[in-house]
């Protein structure tokens, strides 16, 4: 697991966009696994200044989001459909028919689920897993108490989640109480993580993702157990880990690795 701190959300972002601009150019038919909410937006903003200022080029990518609300169609303004639109889809040149969302609007719930998870497996897997976390630690809609051996599915949202995600829809009583999530198993197949944290309002969770036990109750800290997670933190986000100091140190030998042998080297990594 690598802990990266940097100066401020800017940073994190173009941090984090060219971790995936790199996987792109080396990896044209890569599979990328989206996330939605706030923390990723400045990301996907840093992406499409990449494709339209450096030709980074989306043509041949596929992706898989993670979430999407029970009830709500593609056209709803607080889809995550419409949000990937809004802040990736619609700048870059991406094919439609190479993103996946899952379908809030399903007959079917547990169809769709199985069906999702085939189309990853068919498409060769998650080369990369963008994520974000919530207040109470969770990954996707994957609530406190979710399984970590889990799969796509339907989900209740926890009382955390609906009060974060309440302003989003004006009102928490508006926020829809059902969602379609990837699993926890599921991103554990991802072939590497990138988690993204801003502000103090992550510190906890954060804490308790990287130096507290693996556990139910705190779903992100199931990255302690795969081989390859980069967690990306602003100075707010960070601000209660204890070992801050050595995470810095890390990131230094990282860099004097990175100079003399350059980026594909390998990384140093708690």
């Amino acid at each position: 697991m690598r802990v990266i701190i940097e100066a401020s959300p800017e940073s994190v972002a173009r941090r984090a966009a060219g971790i995936v601009a790199d996987l792109v150019r080396r990896k044209p038919r890569c599979v990328l696994g989206l996330a939605t909410g706030s923390t990723p937006q400045r990301t996907y903003a840093e992406l499409i200044r990449l494709h339209r200022d450096e030709a980074l080029d989306f043509s041949q990518v596929v992706t898989f989001n993670l979430d999407e609300y029970v009830g709500l169609g593609p056209d709803d303004p607080h889809s995550y459909r419409h949000f990937m639109r809004q802040h990736l889809f619609d700048h870059v040149n991406i094919p439609p028919g190479n993103t996946h969302v899952p379908n809030g609007l399903a007959d079917n719930v547990d169809l769709a689920c199985e069906q999702y998870e085939r189309e990853i497996h068919e498409a060769g897997g998650i080369d990369l897993q963008l994520l974000g976390i919530g207040t109470d630690g969770h990954i996707a809609f994957n609530e406190p108490g979710s399984s970590l051996g889990s799969r796509t599915r339907l989900k209740t949202l926890a009382p955390e989640t609906i009060r974060d995600n309440a302003a989003q829809f004006g009102h928490a009583d508006r926020v829809p109480r059902l969602a379609v999530t990837v699993g926890v198993g599921t991103i554990l197949e991802s072939r590497r993580c990138l988690l993204l944290a801003l502000g103090a309002a992550k510190a906890q969770a954060i804490r308790q993702t990287v130096e507290g036990p693996v556990t139910a109750q705190v779903t992100a800290s199931a990255l302690q157990l795969h081989r390859d997670v980069t967690i990306l933190l602003d100075e707010a986000a960070a601000g209660q880990l204890e070992r801050r100091a050595y995470y810095h140190e890390v990131e230094s030998s990282q860099h004097l690795l990175e100079t003399r042998r350059g980026p594909a080297s390998g990384g140093v990594r708690r």
